[in-house]
């Protein structure tokens, strides 16, 4: 059963090593109250996508984190924290997670 991340803020981060992806998500969920929603692998390189749910401040912070340990590590592609996700978003994110 999927969990319930409505009304949540998502961040994102995506970095160019998987195995880094999951230093930095280490880092993020012992810096915070989050979760993570998922890790998906990068298609193009050797690189993974983070997502991570919780409070705004939360997220904020755990991003923070996340991204003070990867960035001597590996090259962050990108990184962003949505307070709010749309319905649509929530749909277009699920399906990324569940495919």
């Amino acid at each position: 059963m999927a969990e319930d991340y409505r009304n949540q803020a998502i961040g994102v981060f995506e970095l160019e090593s998987e195995c880094i992806c999951f230093v930095a998500l280490d880092a993020a969920a012992k810096a915070a109250a989050v979760k993570i929603q998922g890790v998906e692998r990068n298609r193009l390189a050797a690189g993974a996508c983070v997502k991570m749910r919780g409070s705004v401040s939360d997220v904020k912070a755990a991003m923070e984190a996340a991204l003070d340990v990867a960035r001597p590590l590996t090259k962050i592609v990108s990184h962003t924290v949505i307070a709010s996700p749309s319905e649509d978003t929530e749909k277009a994110i699920a399906m990324t997670i569940n495919k």
